[in-house]
């Protein structure tokens, strides 16, 4: 059966028997939406304050092919198998982004039998957070222009405007456009989109703890600066009022649930390449408040979700990851080892041994940069032989560490009870705390530096006089800040065509911005876009929907 067939067949229960049976939450804290999605009201953390917090798994991965290697699958199925043990767990993932959904990857909701559902509706409007997010930072950008058609107190530099717009679907068309053009539509000047997923807004309400904590930052958010280069804020044109107001309901995290019934939280949704790539950090420390153990994800390979979960999310949110789990494919590391997409079904220990160096390079920095135990799940496909199975355990054991096959795509939290009790037993004896890769005091410079030469493996990092003269004037009020390194996924260097696990490469970094509301600063390396386009062949091609309302081409 495909996914969606398999999650249109689970037996679903009503959300808020789930959340009464199951959660230590009270049917005053649930707002439903419909039969099986549920909002939980931020009175609920008030309740629970008390009350000590679960332990943290982060669930990351190697660096991926471009059908990514089941890290949300392994969330799923993990948090399903320690919940088959008699332990009390919870999902936090993100939620999906139509880009993706409608473009190369599908959609983001697991498969198999690890699945959250209502699948479909996770995938698709679900509970409107990323269309509230989409509307707030365009009514911004509709309120700049206002402003500078109205007189423009401000004297904002139309030209200096850094504040773009957004939409939640690829559209490389849209990347650099001209608005105002006509007599009365404003003044004419170039402008932008970006997808919702790369919004600041976005970051701003996954790193908010609070309503009046994301009005604040909102209100700091940079839109510009005047014709004397005096920094503009969103303050400044008494925006943050309306965007809170549409974003408000938004901040609760969503509840639903996994195939076998258990809790879920799909919450705040930023890419990993572009953004900082986690969950909201409400759903997070909600989800520790009622639960004795918390499997989350972060997006794409460690060198970028990892990297961004612990320093700018745990940073910020005062988290600890107690585990870290390193999602591996055969075919990922064959293709690391320089198999072409089209033979990684085939047998070849040789490209897979090769292809080692690159989870080694992600095991070294976990362990070695941020002090984290890790444990290596080797996510099972059919075509996947002993002795390829046989060889990662083998190296990984010689790199000091444990690999566990699971298969919780087929059998869901049974296939990933090993997973599970590898996962009990290193948080059990693991009594080192988890480091940051730089400190806050550092000049911005040197934390890009840090990323670049650490964990990528760089052996320099390049940019031009305006990304340093960019830098110097962000330092004067924000040096203090962390860095979100926008690259590419697919190699540990600026160039996606060079796998395995890079090194001596050099990384530059085209461009920078100041996320001021968010709190951090984001270092646009190489080609990176910000606004993804369509493939040749892109998934809404195979998505339809029958007579009867049933979707089908959606996974």
């Amino acid at each position: 059966m495909s996914d969606i067939e398999i999650a249109q067949q689970a037996k679903i229960q009503q959300i808020d028997t789930l959340a009464l049976e199951k959660l230590d939450l009270q049917a005053d804290e649930l707002e439903n939406y419909g039969k099986y999605k549920a909002k939980i009201s931020l009175d609920a953390m008030t309740r629970l304050a008390d009350k000590p917090n679960g332990k943290l798994i982060l669930v990351t991965a190697i660096s991926p092919t471009p059908a990514g290697e089941g890290k949300t699958t392994t969330t799923i199925g993990l948090s399903d198998a320690l919940n088959r043990l008699n332990q009390s767990s919870m999902v936090c993932i993100r939620e999906p982004s139509m880009g993706p959904c409608f473009g190369m990857k599908g959609g983001a909701a697991g498969g198999g039998y690890a699945q959250v559902v209502p699948m479909e509706d996770i995938n698709l409007h679900f509970t409107g957070d990323l269309h509230a997010i989409g509307a707030a930072h365009n009514l911004l950008s509709a309120m700049i222009d206002n402003h500078i058609h109205h007189g423009n107190q401000l004297d904002l530099d139309h030209r200096r405007v850094t504040w773009r717009r957004v939409i939640d679907i690829n559209d490389r068309a849209l990347r650099q456009i001209t608005i105002g053009l006509g007599p009365g539509n404003g003044y004419p000047r170039e402008d932008g989109f970006d997808i919702v997923v790369a919004s600041e807004v976005m970051a701003i309400f996954c790193l908010s703890n609070s309503i009046s904590e994301l009005k604040q930052r909102l209100g700091n958010i940079l839109i510009g600066y005047s014709r004397d280069g005096t920094p503009r804020l969103g303050s400044d044109i008494n925006a943050q009022g309306a965007m809170t107001a549409l974003l408000k309901d938004a901040l609760k995290p969503n509840l639903v649930q996994t195939l076998e019934n258990n809790p879920a939280f799909v919450h705040g949704g930023p890419f990993a390449n572009i953004a900082h790539g986690c969950n909201s950090v409400i759903a997070t420390k909600m989800a520790l408040k009622l639960s004795d153990y918390v499997v989350t994800e972060a997006g794409f390979g460690a060198d970028l979700g990892a990297e961004k979960f612990i320093d700018i999310k745990c940073r910020k949110g005062g988290l600890t990851p107690d585990a870290v789990v390193i999602v591996a494919t055969v075919k990922a590391l064959k293709y690391h080892g320089g198999v072409e997409a089209k033979d990684l079904a085939i047998e070849n220990v040789s490209a897979l041994e090769k292809g080692m160096a690159n989870l080694k390079r992600h095991l070294d920095n976990l362990q070695g940069n941020f002090n984290l135990p890790c444990v290596v799940a080797i996510n099972h496909f059919t075509q996947d032989t002993d002795a390829e199975i046989d060889l990662i355990k083998t190296t990984v054991e010689s790199y000091g560490a444990q690999a566990v096959i699971a298969k919780h795509w087929a059998e869901g939290g049974a296939g990933a009870e090993d997973l599970a009790k590898m996962v009990l037993a290193t948080i059990e004896n693991n009594k080192d705390e988890c480091q940051f890769l730089y400190p806050d005091d550092v000049p911005l410079w040197d934390k890009i530096s840090a990323v670049a030469t650490k964990i990528y493996g760089a052996a320099e990092v390049v940019a031009p006089k305006k990304v340093h003269n960019k830098l110097a004037k962000f330092s004067e009020t924000h040096g203090h800040v962390p860095v979100c390194m926008a690259k590419t996924p697919y190699s540990f260097s600026g160039d996606a065509s060079l796998r395995g696990a890079a090194s001596g490469h050099t990384i530059e970094i085209r461009d920078v911005r100041l996320s001021r509301g968010a709190e951090f600063v984001v270092a646009l390396c190489g080609d990176i876009m910000t606004m993804p386009g369509l493939p040749k062949k892109p998934a809404s091609e195979r998505i339809d929907v029958d007579n009867d309302g049933k979707i089908t081409g959606l996974f």
